[in-house]
């Protein structure tokens, strides 16, 4: 059963969360600001952060990726944790800031979650807000992947008409792993186009199903994408079918499907798509192939060829994941992004300019 979302009910935390904190697009070593970035702290190993944060504006650290919920623990420097100015951040002796060490899955190699009870990182992370000026900009949309491939979408919006999103996908797409529904990747993005075109309606359904692969995809496209009657796909897969032999999907039919649920889209609804990749699973996960970039690529050259809006998502979380462990990001420590990864995908869908 599909889930329709009123976007006007969290335009406001939106408004908080992202507009006024994310790392931005400005002109080279100028002041950015990193907000909720995500780590997990063993024991008093150091961790690093995406960036070598600047001591002398504020630093905050604290246990939840919204400021300011009931239960948000902010944490002190000296007391919690210590921070360099290179950007390692560690727990000190008898921090308050819960020790990854303990996690059921720490130090566990080409592990099979399903043989440990409770994994899952949730309970352990940091989210740290701090301004830097390191030389990194937003990967940009490619050449023609943007805005000038959703030209009637954009001119629906500015005409003040209404618009109807699906987001269609696998669990991510569904927003596993989300701490709440307002931070879903799709509908933070649903959200921003509503404070950029407000005259607009903006309808943002759930199409996606939890452990989908394409296959399932072009099983479902009807009753979950096509009978909505929408006038912009999200599509994004990736994530299960590049699993090993056996539980994921080789790449040539991997391509093939996507190009098969382009074609009804357009041919039954006249929609426009944007397609986005997905980012790399645990490296040390059992049922990962571990060729994600390959089925990135697959993505990739899919839109190009099929003339699709295309938001990279792999080389966006590549350059934020530089200096980070898989496990700062991924909520289930397997393949699901937290709400850090959830804002990677949002700003790579924010860089197709519409």
């Amino acid at each position: 059963m599909t889930s329709c979302v009123c976007l006007a009910g969290f335009l406001s935390l939106f408004t908080a969360i992202c507009l006024s904190g994310c790392a931005g697009s400005g002109s080279p070593h100028a002041l950015q600001r990193q907000t909720g970035e995500s780590v997990v702290l063993a024991g008093q190993e150091p961790a690093n952060l995406a960036f070598a944060p600047l001591l002398s504006e504020p630093v905050t650290v604290r246990s939840t990726y919204r400021d300011g919920l009931p239960q948000t623990i902010h944490y002190q420097r000296g007391q919690d944790y210590a921070l360099s100015a290179t950007g390692q951040i560690r727990r000190t002796a008898g921090s308050r800031i819960p020790d990854f060490g303990t996690n059921v899955l720490y130090g566990k190699e080409d592990f099979r979650h399903e043989q440990f009870p409770g994994y899952g990182n949730r309970p352990f992370f940091v989210y740290v807000d701090y301004a830097h000026s390191d030389k990194w900009e937003r990967p940009p949309a490619k050449p023609d992947f943007g805005v000038a491939r959703l030209a009637k979408t954009r001119q629906k919006l500015t005409a003040g008409e209404k618009v109807r999103v699906v987001a269609f996908g696998d669990s991510i797409t569904a927003g596993g792993e989300a701490s709440e529904p307002s931070l879903i990747f799709w509908k933070r993005w649903a959200a921003a186009l509503q404070v950029n075109y407000p005259r607009a309606s903006i309808e943002a359904i759930n199409g996606a199903t939890g452990g989908d692969t394409t296959v399932q995809g072009c099983q479902r496209l009807e009753a979950r994408v096509l009978r909505q009657k929408p006038d912009l796909v999200l599509l994004g897969f990736g994530m299960n079918d590049n699993n090993r032999e056996g539980y994921g999907v080789p790449l040539a039919t991997f391509a093939g499907n996507l190009r098969a649920m382009i074609a009804r889209i357009r041919a039954d609804t006249g929609a426009e798509v944007i397609m986005f990749s997905a980012f790399p699973p645990n490296p040390k996960w059992h049922y990962g192939s571990h060729n994600m970039a390959d089925y990135a690529d697959a993505t990739e050259r899919v839109a190009r060829e099929e003339g699709c809006a295309f938001a990279d998502v792999y080389h966006f979380w590549m350059s934020l994941a530089e200096r980070k462990k898989p496990e700062d990001l991924l909520a289930n420590n397997i393949n699901h992004p937290n709400d850090f990864g959830h804002w990677i995908y949002f700003e790579a869908l924010q860089s197709l300019g519409l």
